[in-house]
Formats: structure tokens, C-alpha cells, sequence
């Protein structure tokens, strides 16, 4: 083999080792963190995740069995589900916001943003109605890659902080992940469905993953100020 493929290989391998201990290593820090220190939150933010065959997949599944989790340990006193009818018919935050009651989420206690079409205004769009319901303490609360990639968006573009909490792996294996509903779904059906590769062009979808499209002009000031 190429001297410089060897070279290349062992970067890769570098760096996803570095990857997967940092995905187990800082979700227990912070969660190790909050329970140490008593911290509760008003509520978290849970970013869709569109369905895949009419069942929920591995990342959407992880992301709920982690706010039901956080829910029943009173670390998070509401949930807001975050995501519109994207890729399918049916707006994310709703599918979810199902299958939170059918692990035993109070429906008082779920809240459902459905503007949302990338993970940045996931976290915009729910922080904007969280502050409509006098949320004072906001957590995100997701997949650890996710969480990565939004920290420093949460961090420069709030007044009030987003504190994140990603769902910790070891925790998660120790959850009864055999939870296969049969779920109607029809509530949470989008009327007059277009998917989002339909109607954007890749590059545009892109940027819209950036934030590029979210509307802090509409805010009239409220950026600056707290929850």
C-alpha cells in the first residue's frame, strides 16, 4: 500500500477515535454536571427527526427516550418537540410529541413548534416560544454529534443561554429501547405536503442548514434580551 495512504488512513482513524470518545466523554461531563449541582430546567428543546417508513429510526428514538428520560428525572420540567413536515408528510415535532406520551409525557407537558426545516431554526423557532410561554431556562436536548455542531450557534446568537444536554450512550443502553408503537399518525399530517428536495435546490437547503434563512429581523429587538 502507498506510503501516503497508510498516512491517510491513520488520520481518519485518529480522528473518528477522537470523535467517539468525545461524543461519550462530554454528554456525561455536562450531564454529570447538571445532576451535580441540582440544575432543572424549564424546558428542552428536542430537534426533529423525520420518519423513515412510518416508524421512527434509531436518532429519532434516542432523541425521545433521552427528553423522556431527562422528563422523569426532573431535570426538565416541559419538552418542546421542534420540526415541520420537511421530507414527509407529517411534522416531526408531532410524530414525536406521540410517541413522549406513549412513554407516559403528560400531553400538558409537550409543546410543538412546527415552522422548523433545519436544526438551526429548530433551536430559533423554539427558543422564540419558549419566551412566548415564559420559559426562563431553555436545554437542548439531541444526539451528541448535533449538539456539536449547534454549540457555537447557541452560544453567539441568544441573549439567554442554551445550555446543552446531548444524551449520554451508556445511559441510553441501560433505557428499555424496545418500544415499537403502533401509532396513528394522521394528527400530525401536514395538509398540502411538498417535500423540502422539492422545493429547494441542494445549495439552498445548505445554506438553510447554516441559518441563512431565519428571520432575525422579525424579532425587533428581542435578540438582545433575556427570556
Amino acid at each position: 500500500m502507498n506510503p501516503m495512504l497508510y498516512t491517510i488512513i491513520g488520520i481518519m482513524v485518529l480522528l473518528y477515535g477522537t470523535a467517539c470518545v468525545s461524543y461519550r466523554k462530554r454528554p456525561q461531563q455536562l450531564y454529570d454536571k447538571v445532576i451535580r449541582q441540582g440544575q432543572t430546567f424549564d424546558a428542552g428543546i428536542v430537534p426533529g427527526v423525520p420518519l423513515r417508513d412510518n416508524q421512527w429510526d434509531s436518532v429519532m428514538k434516542e432523541r425521545v427516550l433521552w427528553a423522556s428520560f431527562l422528563y422523569k428525572q426532573g431535570v426538565i420540567r416541559n419538552i418542546i418537540f421542534s420540526g415541520g413536515a420537511v421530507y414527509t408528510p407529517y411534522y416531526e415535532a408531532k410524530v414525536m410529541g406521540l410517541y413522549a406520551q406513549r412513554l407516559g409525557i403528560p400531553k400538558e407537558h409537550i409543546f410543538y413548534e412546527t415552522q422548523a426545516e433545519h436544526s438551526t431554526e429548530n433551536i430559533y423557532y423554539s427558543y422564540e416560544l419558549a419566551r412566548q410561554l415564559g420559559f426562563k431556562s431553555i436545554v437542548l436536548v439531541t444526539d451528541p454529534f448535533q449538539s456539536s455542531l449547534t454549540k457555537r450557534f447557541t452560544r453567539k446568537r441568544f441573549a439567554t443561554p442554551i445550555q446543552h444536554l446531548p444524551f449520554v450512550i451508556d445511559t441510553l443502553k441501560t433505557l428499555n429501547s424496545n418500544h415499537e408503537y403502533a401509532i396513528d399518525f394522521s394528527s400530525a399530517m401536514a395538509p398540502q405536503f411538498k417535500s423540502l428536495t422539492e422545493r429547494e435546490s441542494r445549495f439552498r437547503r445548505f445554506r438553510g442548514t447554516l441559518g441563512a434563512f431565519i428571520p432575525w429581523e422579525n424579532r425587533q429587538g428581542l435578540k438582545a434580551a433575556p427570556l
